[in-house]
């Protein structure tokens, strides 16, 4: 792979136009990227997105919306390390793409995060498990001669990557959607490097592997709907290698790291100040979660464990005192985000050769002083935060909301467009279907064309207008539409 291709900044749709005037101070193309997506309303939304907790009432607790900015900076700040750095292991063609790569990492992290449903990563959860549910249950009347008894299921109707698409539905497959719709003309239309950097699992859903030794297969990276999209990036990108599959675009490793670092300090300081644990609490578990069976690895002379590394780090804490906690596990929480930072980068320049060439298959974590460090931090959040009682009261509320909207709006598009002099749709489905923003209609209408007579993909585009429609809501709007279609209020 190349720097030149991998920071193009081609753009999948066309821009309006510029008055020439404006050449008189010119702004490049990733800083216009910037620009659009912070101004754009799937953005915003992000505001009312669920982070950890949903529907918390709590003005300090981390929205998706600040979580995106965190790792956005977080990512920028990796681009600029990696570039700036004096080890060893510098590379000039990095050195002489500074600008863009760390530009590309601010615009990836904003974004990395836009195909998430309300209610966080539950919600994904949520969609997928209703259409695992259901696919097999609900019949479809392929055309008027069709006899009750001889309808057919929505799964058999669809094709096994149709199906998979739905009953795995994933968020970094969803932002994928929603940048790629800036092929019609709409939507935010972003230059490709920003898209193939946020394509951490170059797979489709019925090839990825949660337990495969390359953690780019892990979860899904595509649908079928953008599979042509998704291969044209590649193909611009130089990603693509000669048997037909796709790796990593280099930059979605430091985009990976970041979310990490993030999830992994952020999300546990708004536990904290939740009093989910108290501050012994957590120096306990800490201690309590070495692995005395890690391989050890020798500085100088010195040979230590990266037990000791960890080690450091909490003797750091308990000695910090004369201070509220908060303030003391606030500070700590810094010190060791910039210790994993520090981790990350030194990571992806000594992989730098494996990375750039594509053949790199593990997480920058995976193998560096803080590896029990970040493994810690990841199972605090499960030990103290994930299966608490008000997170899954929660979540359990989140579930019912999401069913109930999934139960009304796939039933309702079925057969939209489909009407003729022996079916009409129903009137609680004609409301239901004005409810779907026009925008979404509209993106449908866009892409089933040059497809009218495929009855099959017809079906699974507007299957997908109702996750693009439930997945695009924030947590209030999917609440107050369930308390009013459910008549609650």
């Amino acid at each position: 792979m190349e720097w030149a291709s991998l920071l193009s900044t081609s753009k999948l749709g066309t821009d309006a136009t510029e008055p020439g005037d404006w050449a008189n101070y010119p702004i490049n193309a990733f800083e216009k990227d910037y620009n659009k997506i912070v101004s754009s309303a799937a953005f915003r939304r992000l505001q009312d997105k669920t982070q950890v907790f949903p529907l918390d009432k709590s003005d300090f607790i981390r929205t998706r919306l600040t979580h995106s900015i965190e790792v956005s900076t977080i990512a920028r700040q990796l681009g600029i390390m990696i570039s700036k750095n004096t080890t060893r292991y510098r590379q000039q063609d990095v050195f002489d793409f500074a600008e863009d790569i760390s530009s590309v990492l601010l615009c990836a992290g904003l974004l990395h995060d836009l195909g998430n449903p309300p209610f966080g990563h539950f919600g994904e959860t949520v969609i997928g498990e209703w259409f695992q549910n259901n696919l097999g249950k609900i019949l479809y009347r392929s055309n008027e001669d069709t006899p009750i008894d001889q309808r057919r299921t929505l799964r058999s109707m669809l094709t096994p990557q149709m199906a998979a698409d739905l009953e795995h539905f994933e968020g970094n497959a969803q932002a994928l959607r929603l940048l790629s719709k800036a092929r019609y003309g709409s939507n935010i239309n972003v230059s490709v490097s920003v898209i193939s950097t946020l394509i951490k699992y170059p797979t489709n859903s019925l090839s990825f592997s949660r337990t495969a030794a390359d953690v780019a297969v892990h979860k899904a990276g595509y649908y079928l709907a953008e599979q042509e999209t998704y291969l044209q990036i590649a193909r611009m990108m130089g990603t693509n290698r000669e048997d037909g599959s796709v790796c990593r675009h280099p930059l979605a490793f430091f985009l990976e790291a970041a979310d990490d670092i993030a999830y992994a300090t952020a999300d546990l300081e708004d536990a904290f100040k939740k009093g989910l644990f108290t501050l012994q609490e957590f120096i306990k578990y800490f201690k309590g979660q070495y692995d005395h069976n890690q391989v050890g690895i020798r500085i100088g002379q010195t040979h230590y464990s990266k037990e000791h590394y960890s080690n450091e780090l909490i003797e750091t804490l308990e000695n910090d005192t004369g201070m509220p906690e908060d303030d003391r596990f606030h500070r700590w929480l810094h010190y060791t985000r910039r210790w994993l930072m520090h981790n990350a980068t030194f990571r992806f320049s000594k992989e730098y050769g494996s990375i750039i060439n594509g053949r790199f298959q593990e997480e920058l974590f995976s193998d560096v002083n803080h590896t029990i460090t970040m493994k810690i931090l990841k199972n605090a959040m499960k030990e103290f935060v994930y299966n608490s009682p008000g997170i899954l009261r929660l979540e359990l509320s989140a579930q019912t909301i999401i069913s109930f909207l999934l139960d009304k709006f796939v039933h309702a598009v079925l057969y939209f467009g489909c009407e003729d002099d022996t079916y009409q749709l129903t009137q609680a489905d004609r409301k239901c279907l004005h409810l779907i923003s026009d925008n979404y209609r509209n993106d449908y209408e866009k892409e089933k064309s040059g497809h009218e007579d495929d009855e099959q993909y017809c079906l699974y585009l507007r299957l997908l207008m109702v996750t693009d429609y439930i997945s695009g809501m924030t947590d209030s709007f999917a609440r107050t539409l369930y308390r009013e279609l459910s008549g609650i209020e």
